[in-house]
């Protein structure tokens, strides 16, 4: 089969590497390919970079570079200006680059939901089967974090993007949750939506064949690792609370490796007080930062306090694959910490209350940790393949031709 994946993201990704390099996307695209299906891949050349709309193959996958406005690194109407006008840019470059290819499938995810005409456009010119991997709530997840409203002048863009997401649910075929807390939040926000178009499809990754070995804190120090965007979704505000707390446990090492629009505050913390347990390390290529994961014994995740939609981060992948526990830090909708919980792997706690972070590391300090290791891989492995995706995609491309 034909399959044509659309995004706007890892768009260095698809320069440098192709497919080939580790990624939520590229490893279902890696499976696609080795299953003998052709694969094409639209994404991003940003006008900052001089790029230019090009068509080349890699290893065996056909990528479509649209050049595009700027939609990373910009202000904020720029931005917006960008990604209101890249669904006619994609388009545009699929009638002209794609014109003699019949696609059987289109994969997507958010976001962004601007992807409807575009999308729309090959499903009624080939009769393609359209999956949604839907990884991302928007605009409700900017209206929990006040960067929206429903209500004034931010209530009008609110409702423009309001009506795209109800129209990107409406032409998808098929609509993958990261969960089942996400998937019952879509229908019960949605009641328009067939029940029946909308599945768990989890996050998902090309599991390795060995396994990690056991986990021996360090001198008895404990190092956790924070690995991931530092952004307003992430509450980074309330994680150094968190760092502060602990500083002066001598048996903990917090390591945090990422950068975002929150990291000075983060930062700042660091320069004021200069623990010695706290180190931050901005950016690492993908395969040190495999190993820096591997050498630690705990992960994290943190979430805004203030999001009513369940959020699922993929960056539970990197820790599940190396065999970590986990401590989640969320709001009280998303289900992951509850998840960890019951599948033996983590404890979860508020990310409205410090003390709860506390009380979960000093539970997972005490715990049976090399236990929580292999219950994550054992929840890796029967939730997160990347053969699970692919059998949930192929199994409802099936079903719609019958």
């Amino acid at each position: 089969m034909n399959i044509l994946f659309l995004t706007v993201g890892n768009a260095e990704t698809f320069e440098e590497y192709g497919v080939e390099a580790r990624g939520v996307y590229t490893d279902v695209l890696r499976k696609l390919r080795s299953e003998g299906h052709s694969v094409y891949v639209c994404y991003p050349g940003e006008r900052r970079y001089g790029a230019k709309t090009q068509l080349r193959e890699s290893n065996g996958v056909v990528l479509l570079r649209v050049k595009t406005g700027n939609l990373t690194k910009s202000g904020l109407i720029e931005k917006g200006i960008s990604t209101l006008t890249i669904e006619q840019r994609y388009r545009d470059a699929i009638r002209k680059y794609f014109r003699d290819i019949k696609f059987d499938i289109v994969l997507y995810s958010t976001p962004p939901i601007t992807f409807v005409n575009v999308i729309r456009y090959v499903k009624n010119r080939d009769n393609a089967f359209c999956y949604l991997l839907l990884k991302d709530i928007f605009p409700q997840n900017a209206v929990d974090l006040n960067m929206l409203s429903e209500n004034g002048i931010k209530g009008l863009i609110y409702r423009f993007f309001r009506t795209k997401e109800k129209a990107l649910y409406e032409v998808s075929d098929k609509i993958g949750c990261m969960s089942e807390a996400n998937r019952s939040y879509l229908i019960d926000k949605n009641p328009e939506l067939d029940a029946g178009k909308i599945e768990v499809s989890p996050n998902s990754t090309d599991i390795t064949e060995e396994e990690p070995e056991t986990k021996h804190a360090d001198n008895g120090v404990i190092t956790f690792l924070y690995g991931g965007n530092l952004g307003r979704p992430q509450s980074i505000p309330f994680l150094v609370e968190c760092l502060k707390s602990r500083m002066d446990h001598e048996d903990e090492r917090y390591l945090i490796i990422g950068s975002g629009t929150e990291e000075r505050v983060l930062d700042s913390f660091i320069e004021r007080y200069r623990p010695s347990n706290i180190e931050h390390i901005k950016e690492l290529p993908r395969k040190e930062y495999e190993e820096r994961v591997s050498s630690c014994d705990a992960g994290l995740i943190f979430l805004d306090s203030r999001f009513t939609i369940p959020n699922f981060p993929s960056r539970l992948l990197s820790y599940l694959q190396a065999g970590l526990p986990v401590i989640t830090c969320t709001d009280d909708v998303t289900d992951i910490g509850r998840i960890a919980e019951k599948e033996g792997f983590g404890f979860s706690s508020s990310s409205s209350d410090t003390a709860s972070f506390g009380e979960a590391v000093e539970r997972l300090k005490k715990a049976d940790r090399a236990e929580m290791g292999r219950a994550a891989r054992r929840y890796l492995k029967e939730n997160c393949s990347v053969q699970k995706t692919y059998d949930l995609i192929i199994s409802a491309y099936k079903r719609s031709k019958q």
